[in-house]
């Protein structure tokens, strides 16, 4: 989490309404660049020179050219900081595997929205974070909590709902926030937390801090009056603060086509004044470099930025959710560009991840994952008296 750096940003082509999440007998449009129809604002990022994207191929995000507004600047990753962002990846698709093992099995009883297949946009996003920065994440970015500080024994005992998680047992979903470590906590009303994110950018910008706030939501919140507030306050106040669209193509079952209008969010934001980039959000390299120049942006008084990133959830809305509304077909052409995949064979073709290597980082996960369970199950549950206490009114 010490990067800093901007993207390589590139104008895109216009157009409308290509129905590309459905049209599984085109999949590689997911590749092809977002449009507007003026050149201010929206643009497509991609590696930087010298740095093959980790999604590089027919799926990936291209160049088009420049944008005029923003520089282009190279960022540097040792074999060190690579080998981190694999393990993050493979812990935070371990933790909710694992959740969602323990749903079925009865253990944990609350609902759990797993974010399997979108754990590239929390590592990318969260990995170049200051522990100043806040974080304000969505109901299924649980590795936002982890990569922020909080401990996997702790996560798992607030999924469990035990005495030792973060809400000591009031709430087994992440509707804790720690502030000590940046993490605002999130609500059941969707898109709700981005006027929040809003007003903490605010105090950061009162204060004079360049600190950052990182803002999370799906593309099917981008539809409530909150969006439009949030954007349009940050716009307006030019406040440090980063606004991460998760698209993963449905809001609950609704497909984004039968939602908006336009196809992407990103085209959004120049009706705010200021820049929107669509990304492939399963390219962890792809999601870092687009959030290391929104965040130097912010910490530099330059306002905020919207990026989407392009994305699929593999299980329901949550683990109750059968998704029946979507083929089979569709989700298999989706797994296919699983990131923890694509970063497996980029790293090993680095020649970053060799066998000794993999196998140590997947020792470590699992010892964390067992450990985690094994600590919220044996913990005491919350005790009746303590409902009273930590209370507002």
């Amino acid at each position: 989490m010490r990067q800093s750096g901007q993207p390589a940003l590139a104008t895109a082509r216009p157009h409308r309404n290509r129905l590309l999440r459905r049209d599984v007998a085109r999949p590689h449009r997911f590749g092809q660049a977002i449009g507007m129809a003026r050149s201010i604002g929206t643009a497509v990022v991609s590696a930087p020179d010298g740095v093959p994207s980790a999604g590089a191929g027919p799926d990936a995000v291209t160049p088009r050219g420049m944008m005029p507004s923003i520089k282009r600047t190279k960022f540097k990753l040792s074999h060190q900081q690579l080998l981190e962002m694999y393990y993050w990846l493979k812990l935070i698709r371990a933790f909710d595997e694992r959740l969602s093992t323990l749903v079925k099995q009865g253990k944990v009883r609350s609902g759990v929205y797993t974010g399997i297949g979108q754990e590239a946009i929390v590592v990318g996003t969260c990995f170049g974070l200051r522990k100043e920065d806040y974080v304000c994440p969505l109901h299924r970015d649980l590795g936002t909590f982890l990569m922020k500080g909080v401990t996997a024994r702790a996560m798992m005992s607030q999924m469990f709902g035990k005495a030792t998680g973060l809400s000591k047992g009031r709430d087994s979903a992440l509707h804790s926030g720690v502030s000590e470590l940046g993490i605002f906590g999130n609500t059941s009303m969707l898109g709700a937390n981005l006027p929040v994110a809003a007003g903490l950018a605010l105090t950061f910008k009162m204060e004079k801090t360049d600190n950052v706030v990182v803002a999370y939501f799906g593309e099917g919140a981008s539809n409530v009056g909150d969006f439009h507030e949030a954007l349009n306050f940050a716009g307006v106040q030019r406040l440090p603060v980063v606004f991460i669209c998760e698209n993963n193509q449905y809001a609950y079952s609704v497909p984004i086509e039968k939602s908006m209008a336009i196809e992407d969010v990103a085209v959004r934001a120049e009706g705010y004044g200021f820049d929107g980039v669509a990304i492939n959000g399963n390219d962890v390299l792809a999601v870092y470099q687009a959030t290391l120049g929104a965040v130097a942006r912010a910490r530099t008084g330059q306002g905020p930025t919207l990026v989407e990133c392009k994305t699929y959830r593999w299980h329901g809305h949550s683990e109750h959710d059968k998704a029946f509304y979507r083929t089979d077909e569709e989700l298999a052409i989706w797994k296919s560009r699983d990131p923890l995949t694509t970063f497996t064979s980029y790293l090993e073709g680095m020649n970053v991840l060799t066998g000794e290597r993999l196998t140590e980082i997947e020792t470590r996960v699992k010892s964390a994952i067992d450990d985690a369970v094994e600590f919220a199950t044996n913990a005491p549950d919350p005790a009746p008296e303590d409902a009273v206490t930590d209370l507002y009114a």
